[in-house]
Order: C-alpha cells, then sequence, then structure tokens
C-alpha cells in the first residue's frame, strides 16, 4: 500500500489539469460523502428551527409516532403523529418537502442539485444523475417551486435601483396530449421574439430592484407595458420606509414613489450618474440574468419566475464552494413547506406577483 510521504510526491509531479481534476474528485468525495451524512439532520433543524410543527395544519403540539424505514435509505426515521384533534395526521422529517416519497436516494439529489447550480441542461442532468428526462423536469420545478417559497419575494431598502426588463411570452412544452391547452396565438417562426415590433402585450414584462447590500427583488409583473398600479401591487412591503428610489425615465415610477412617499432619483436618458444615484447595478444584473437564461433556449412563460428565484439564489450563494452549495440547495428547498405534485404541471399559469 503506497505511504502517504509518496503519495503526497505524486500529487505534486502530476500537471496543472490533473492537479484540478483531482481537486473536482476531492470535493466530490466531500460533496457525496461526509455532507450526505448530515443532510438530513439540517434538513430536520432547518424546518423545525421554532420546535416541532404539524406541516399540515400547523398546530404545535405533536408526539412520536413510530420509526419507519424508507425505501431510498438504509435507515430508519422518526415519524409523528400531530394531536390537533380537528388534524391527528402522521408525518416525517421531510412531508411536504420536494425529496419527500422519493424512490431516488438523497445522494441523487444532491449530484442533481450540483447539475441545476452549474446550470445544466434537462438532458445533461439525465446523464449525469441517471434518471429519466420527465423526472429531471418534475424534478427541477418542484425544488424550484420550494426555493422560491424559502427565499421569498424579499426586501430591499436605502438606495434601490429599479428597473424592467421583458421577454417574449413562450408557451413552450408538449401540448400534444393536453385536452385543455389552446394555443392563443400563431406559432413564431424558431428564434423570432415577438410579431409585434416594440413593447406589446407579445412580451411580459420582469421587474428587478437591488440594493447597495446585496439585497435582490425580482418578479413577473405583467404582460406588455409596467403601469403604476403593477408596481404598487408588486412592492407592496417590500420597499422599506425612507427608502431612495433609482430609475430610469418611465413615467410609472415617478407616480409610483410620490405614491409611496419617498424619495425618487430618476436618471435622465443618456445620462449615466446623478452623483452617487445610478442604475448601473440593475442594469448588470439584468444583463446577466438574460445572459443566463439564453443557455435553456427558451423558458415558458408559466416557469419563468422560478427561473428567476432560481438566479437570485445562485447570486445570494455564489461565494459558496460548489460542495456546500450542492448541500444547501437540498436543504433550503426542503425548509419551506412545498408539496408539487405531478398533476399539478398540467393546470400550471403564470405566477405575477
Amino acid at each position: 500500500m503506497p505511504s502517504y510521504a509518496s503519495v503526497m510526491d505524486d500529487i505534486k509531479n502530476l500537471s496543472p489539469s490533473d492537479k484540478e481534476k483531482l481537486i473536482k474528485f476531492f470535493e466530490q468525495v466531500i460533496t457525496f460523502g461526509a455532507h450526505i451524512d448530515g443532510v438530513a439532520d439540517e434538513i430536520k433543524e432547518s424546518r423545525f428551527s421554532k420546535g416541532k410543527v404539524c406541516p399540515h395544519c400547523g398546530h404545535h403540539e405533536v408526539s412520536r409516532n413510530g420509526k419507519y424505514k424508507p425505501s431510498n435509505s438504509f435507515e430508519y426515521r422518526q415519524r409523528y403523529i400531530c394531536k390537533n384533534p380537528d388534524c391527528k395526521k402522521t408525518f416525517t422529517d421531510f412531508t411536504r418537502s420536494p425529496i419527500y416519497s422519493s424512490k431516488r436516494s438523497m445522494n441523487k439529489w444532491i449530484i442533481y442539485a450540483k447539475c441545476m447550480i452549474n446550470g445544466l441542461s434537462l438532458r445533461k442532468c439525465v446523464e449525469y444523475v441517471g434518471i429519466s428526462l420527465p423526472t429531471a423536469f418534475y424534478w427541477r420545478h418542484k425544488l424550484l417551486d420550494a426555493i422560491r417559497l424559502f427565499m421569498g419575494k424579499g426586501i430591499v431598502g436605502g438606495i434601490v435601483e429599479v428597473d424592467e426588463t421583458y421577454f417574449a411570452e413562450s408557451f413552450k412544452g408538449n401540448h400534444k396530449k393536453s385536452s385543455t391547452f389552446k394555443m392563443p396565438r400563431k406559432s413564431r417562426k424558431r428564434g423570432k421574439q415577438s410579431n409585434v415590433r416594440g413593447i406589446s402585450n407579445e412580451l411580459v414584462c420582469v421587474v428587478c430592484a437591488i440594493d447597495r447590500v446585496g439585497n435582490i427583488f425580482a418578479e413577473l409583473a405583467c404582460k406588455g407595458r409596467i403601469k403604476t398600479s403593477n408596481l404598487e401591487r408588486m412592492f407592496n412591503d417590500s420597499i422599506e420606509e425612507d427608502s431612495i428610489l433609482c430609475t430610469d425615465s418611465h413615467p410609472s415610477y415617478i407616480k409610483f414613489a410620490k405614491n409611496l412617499g419617498i424619495e425618487h432619483q430618476q436618471i435622465k436618458s443618456g445620462k449615466h450618474k446623478e452623483g452617487i444615484y445610478h442604475i448601473q447595478h440593475i442594469n448588470a444584473f439584468h444583463s446577466s440574468l438574460k445572459n443566463w437564461i439564453a443557455r435553456f433556449k427558451g423558458v415558458a412563460t408559466k416557469y419563468i419566475v422560478n427561473y428567476l428565484y432560481w438566479f437570485k439564489w445562485l447570486q445570494f450563494f455564489k461565494n459558496e464552494k460548489d460542495t456546500i452549495k450542492s448541500k444547501n440547495f437540498i436543504v433550503h428547498s426542503s425548509a419551506a413547506r412545498s408539496d408539487t405534485k405531478i398533476a399539478d404541471f398540467k393546470h400550471r399559469r403564470p405566477v405575477y406577483a
């Protein structure tokens, strides 16, 4: 058996590319080894940080109710029962989470999370994880539905840069087997964004805001041009008092700031800055968002909010190591009570804020 010293000498003699491969190998060993052992405990701590609570009714009086052995684990896990007389349902540490009742191992879920963090296509996920294409699709949106609940809309404050960007309304997907879907317009030619020039109802508006400490707000607002009423509905309780709004010259922001009673710094067309006030951060955010979404070759409008929160999560945790991010993606998605079912996808509609 090689000694520690000989192994270290062999590592020193590796080429830079081989050293990089070795680092990635060790990252995977750490991610899919040590972290797997503790991820179930972290989910438990995250979900019940304020004490045990029934995920069905929210009642705080629960008691243990034996143990069970899930099909995707070799360990027995605790089962609980709600003591609310109107509920009396049993639950586990994973009830109403994306991985609840999954027959796949935690190892596969973490590998899949790493694929999502790297922005891989569904087919690449299938190749790496060893699951079917429909399963890869359902897993993506089960996790993202939960991440959206975990993160919430968020709050921005201080100097807040706000701007809108637009995406072509998309009905991407296989509708051949659907008895309820009817295409509301003629199909576009591949690659064509809209049949109408300029901003029209064939585009959907995404409004984003970012403050100087990195808090992010990103939501699907409406079809076509943004209106003051859309802004007031979206930012209800999401902008702190005494904030300073930085926007472009769109007139809807003027009335919005006035109604909200906050200071408004409007960057006139052709200018980039007004002292410390500018919208460069939000413009850079939009550019990164558009480039990132472009890799998916079109996103159906009914799923675009999930992609906004996916990107938002990546921005918040971009400085973490991939080994930690993969684990945290599963823990965070399991912290929220989300029980998206396959049947729910059939009737999904766009989520406007």
